[in-house]
């Protein structure tokens, strides 16, 4: 519902592909949470490892707020009640449990970030570098 036009366009877009790894992701945490003796283990270790780094999704900045306001961002206060609301049915379902540890990792939003970015970036960019100018 971005005033912006094309970022309207972008998101809408955008909205199908979360869709659909949203659903698929909450899927494979049911069926591997819920199933084995190890598949529950293996997927509440992860959990347990990986849940400090999902709150600053939806942890807004001055930028965020500046957007909200002018209507061209999303109300991040919104977008964290919804998703508070699905990792809490998935996790349900999943019969795991949400870490205790309620610390997040914070500073991305600022650019502060460790070394391995760096390598998860150039894994991205491989193609486009690779193919200067490719057309998908």
């Amino acid at each position: 519902h971005s005033k912006d036009s094309e970022l309207a366009g972008m998101a809408e877009k955008a909205l199908k592909e979360v869709q659909y790894h949203l659903r698929y992701s909450s899927e494979w945490m049911i069926r591997l949470g819920d199933g084995t003796e190890t598949s529950h283990q293996k997927m509440q270790h992860a959990l347990n490892e990986l849940w400090m780094f999902s709150g600053e999704l939806t942890q807004g900045d001055e930028v965020d707020q500046i957007m909200q306001q002018e209507g061209i961002g999303a109300d991040l206060s919104q977008i964290a009640s919804l998703r508070n609301e699905r990792i809490s049915y998935v996790l349900d379902r999943a019969t795991l449990k949400q870490p205790d540890n309620n610390w997040m990792q914070e500073g991305g939003k600022q650019g502060r970030h460790t070394e391995h970015l760096g390598y998860i970036l150039t894994e991205l960019q491989f193609m486009q570098r690779a193919y200067p100018n490719m057309k998908w």
